[in-house]
C-alpha cells in the first residue's frame, strides 16, 4: 500500500494459460492500460505458454484483436503497436519436463537480450488450481525459477487456492518447499477495486471515524457481493465449487478482514497482513449445531432478470438435473476480539439476484430516544455508512434530518461520494493494481499462506454439514430475489434486516 514507484521494473511476464478468457478479457487490458498511464517500463515484454502450439505470429494477431475488442474507447494505434512488438508466445503439453520448458528457457534468452531486460519474471498461473504446483516445480525444476545476480522470480496464482482447509494446507505445502513465502502472491482481483482499496484510508485517515468504529457504536455489519449472472458457460466448474468456496474464503473475507483489523504499524505488506490474520484467526468456528443455525444456502430457480426469463440452475448447460449444490449463501459471523465482541457480522453471496451488487453496510446503534418522546417523530432514523465496491464505487452516509416545518419530524437523508463524480472516469479492470504490485513486488494485497488457511479452516465445517446433509428444498429461491427466506430469517430473528436495496 505503501509504494511511490510510477513505473513498474524492468520484467518479463510470463503467463501460463495465455490461450485462455482470462488472459484476453482482464490480463492484457489490464497491462494496456498499465502501460497507457505510463506504468509499464519500456523495457518490458511478455511471454504466452499455453497448450496449443501456436506460432509467435499468429497470437500476437489474436491477442491484438482481443485488445482492441475488450479495451473500452478507442485503442491507441502506436500502444498496440507496442504491445505486438513486446509479445511472444511458445507452446506444448504443461507435463513435458523437456522441451516445453527448455522452449521457454529459450525464448526468456531472446526476449531479455532483445528488449535489454534483466532476468526478472514473474509468472501468471491462469491455469486450473490442479496444476499451479505441478507447472510451479516444473519452472523450478528447469531452473527458471532461481534468484541470481540481484533478480528476481514471483509466482501469481489465481483463486481458487484449495478447496477446503487440507487441500489448501496441501498446496501450501507443495509450494513452500521449492519456494519462499514472499516468491508467492495468491491474486483476488477483488482486492485490486479502488474502494476496496480506499477502506484502509476512509479508516485510519478520517479521526471522524475510527473511534466509532467498534462495539460501542456499531450494531452489526454487513457484507454482500449479489451478481444477477447465473453460471453462464461455467458450469462444470460451479457443480464443483457453489457459492461458499467460489466466494466467501477470498473476497468476502478479504473483505470482512480490511472492514474489521486493527490499525497496522504501517501500510508494508506483513503489517497490514498481520493484521488481517489476526482477525481471521478471531472469527469463532462453526460447530455442526451452529452450522445448521448460522448459515443459509440456496440455489436459485427460473425468474425474471430485467424483465428477461430465466433457466432454473438445473437447468443451465452442464448442471445435474438433481444438483445439490448451493448458489447462494449467507453466514453469521462473529469475532472474538475486544473491539467487535457482540458485533454480528453477516456475510452473503449469489447468483441470479436482483443486480450486479457489491457493498459493506456499517449499521449503527440507535440513539436513545428519550429526548424526542413527547415530538411527532415515532422512531429515530439509525445511521450507517455503506461503501459501495460494485458497480458504482462510492461511500453513503445515511442520517436523519428534521423536515421543514413546525412540527418536529424526521426524514432520511444520504450524504453521497461517488468516485466517478470526483475523480473522473477510471477504466478499470480490477488487475491493473494487482499486476503492478506483482511487478514492484509489493504483497499488501495478496493473501499470505496463513490467511488462505484460516479462511478454508472457517468455512470447512460448514461444507462438510452441507456435504453430509443434503438440501431438500433446492431450488429454494427465484431468480431475481434477495435469496431464500432463510435467509431474511438469519437477520430477523434479532430484530434486523437485510439492506436489499441498490443504491
Amino acid at each position: 500500500m505503501s509504494q511511490t514507484e510510477k513505473t513498474a521494473e524492468p520484467c518479463v511476464m510470463v503467463i501460463f494459460g495465455a490461450t485462455g478468457d482470462l488472459t484476453k478479457r482482464k490480463l492484457f487490458p489490464a497491462l494496456y492500460n498499465l502501460a497507457k498511464d505510463g506504468h509499464l517500463p519500456d523495457n518490458f515484454a511478455i511471454v504466452g505458454v499455453g497448450r496449443q502450439e501456436l506460432e509467435c505470429g499468429d497470437f500476437r494477431s489474436k491477442i491484438m484483436a482481443d485488445l482492441k475488442e475488450f479495451v473500452p474507447n478507442t485503442p491507441d494505434k502506436k500502444l498496440i503497436k507496442w504491445f505486438e512488438e513486446r509479445t511472444y508466445y511458445t507452446g506444448g503439453d504443461f507435463d513435458d519436463d523437456k522441451k516445453l520448458f527448455k522452449d521457454i528457457k529459450e525464448l526468456l534468452e531472446e526476449v531479455c537480450t532483445k528488449h535489454d531486460i534483466p532476468e526478472n519474471f514473474f509468472y501468471y498461473m491462469a491455469i486450473p488450481p490442479s496444476l499451479f504446483a505441478n507447472v510451479s516445480a516444473k519452472i523450478v525444476k528447469n531452473g527458471l525459477g532461481k534468484e541470481e545476480n540481484g533478480n528476481w522470480r514471483r509466482f501469481i496464482y489465481e483463486k481458487p487456492f484449495g478447496s477446503n482447509f487440507e487441500s489448501a494446507k496441501a498446496l501450501n505445502a507443495s509450494l513452500l518447499r521449492i519456494l519462499k513465502e514472499r516468491q508467492i502472491y495468491r491474486i483476488d482481483h477483488y482486492l485490486g477495486k479502488e474502494t476496496v482499496q480506499n477502506i484502509l484510508v476512509f479508516r485510519f485517515g478520517n479521526l471522524i471515524f475510527e473511534p466509532i468504529w467498534n462495539r460501542n457504536f456499531i450494531d452489526h455489519v454487513q457484507i454482500t457481493v449479489a451478481e444477477s449472472l447465473g453460471v453462464e458457460s461455467r458450469g462444470n466448474y460451479y457443480e464443483k465449487s457453489g457459492a461458499l468456496r467460489d466466494m466467501v474464503p477470498n473476497h468476502i473475507f478479504q473483505l470482512l478482514t480490511l472492514t474489521a483489523m486493527e490499525p497496522p504499524v504501517s501500510f508494508e505488506a506483513d503489517a497490514v497482513r498481520d493484521e488481517q490474520a489476526k482477525i481471521l484467526a478471531a472469527i469463532q468456528q462453526f460447530s455442526p449445531e451452529s452450522v445448521i443455525h448460522k448459515t443459509v444456502r440456496g440455489q436459485y430457480d427460473a425468474g425474471k432478470i430485467d424483465g428477461k426469463e430465466v433457466p432454473a440452475y438445473r437447468n443451465e448447460e452442464s448442471i445435474a438435473p438433481d444438483s445439490n449444490t448451493e448458489t447462494f449463501a449467507a453466514l453469521e459471523l462473529s469475532i472474538d476480539n475486544w473491539r467487535w465482541g457482540g458485533v454480528p457480522f453477516y456475510v452473503r453471496t449469489g447468483k441470479r439476484m436482483p443486480g450486479k451488487h457489491s457493498e459493506i453496510v456499517i449499521q449503527f446503534k440507535k440513539a436513545p430516544f428519550v429526548l424526542f418522546r413527547e415530538t411527532s417523530i415515532e422512531k429515530l432514523t439509525t445511521n450507517r455508512i455503506v461503501i459501495h465496491i460494485q458497480p458504482d464505487e462510492g461511500i453513503t452516509l445515511h442520517f436523519g434530518a428534521k423536515i421543514p416545518g413546525p412540527i418536529v419530524n424526521m426524514g432520511a437523508v444520504d450524504m453521497d461520494f461517488d468516485y466517478f463524480e470526483h475523480f473522473g472516469e477510471n477504466i478499470s479492470t480490477g488487475y491493473e493494481r494487482l499486476l503492478f504490485d506483482g511487478m514492484i513486488g509489493d504483497a499488501t494485497l495478496f493473501q499470505r499462506a496463513d490467511m488462505v488457511e484460516s479462511s478454508w479452516q472457517i468455512v470447512t465445517p460448514v461444507i462438510d454439514v452441507w456435504n453430509a446433509i443434503p438440501a431438500r428444498d433446492f431450488p429454494n429461491y427465484e431468480a431475481g430475489s434477495w435469496g431464500p427466506k432463510e435467509s431474511e430469517e438469519l437477520l430477523e430473528r434479532t430484530g434486523r434486516r437485510w439492506k436489499n436495496e441498490i443504491t
